[in-house]
């Protein structure tokens, strides 16, 4: 499956350029949006003032956490359709149910190496080469 409008909720700055220039490597076609406060993208959400295909979460964030979030966009039923893929730089072991239960699709430790983090937005988001 391939995802154009895809949503990143990251409180990392650096993080967010090293996915977005990863992601430019990957796909020119894909739309890429970072909203670096959890509670705004949830207000966002709710308002529909955006509609991502894929959103790609952090778990390690002040004010609301990635897993609060997640528990959040649950009551509102924003994640039913919406694939959510966890990519932090720390997983709890015990989180991996925690996050399947909760409706994340999968979840990924944030790689250093450009390689290693291209080869997952391709795997995730389904582009090769375009």
């Amino acid at each position: 499956m391939r995802y154009k409008n895809i949503l990143q909720i990251d409180d990392d700055y650096d993080d967010c350029d090293f996915f977005l220039e990863a992601l430019e490597e990957v796909s020119a076609t894909a739309s890429y949006t970072a909203i670096h406060n959890p509670v705004q993208a949830l207000q966002k959400l709710v308002c529909n003032e955006i509609h991502p295909d894929v959103i790609f979460l952090d778990i390690n964030m002040p004010v609301m956490n990635g897993m609060e979030l997640l528990v959040e966009m649950n009551k509102k039923g924003l994640i039913k359709d919406i694939p959510v893929i966890i990519l932090s730089t720390s997983i709890p072991l015990d989180f991996a149910t925690k996050l399947e239960n909760l409706g994340a699709t999968g979840y990924y430790i944030k790689p250093h190496d450009f390689g290693t983090m291209k080869t997952i937005l391709q795997n995730c988001l389904g582009f090769y080469n375009n």
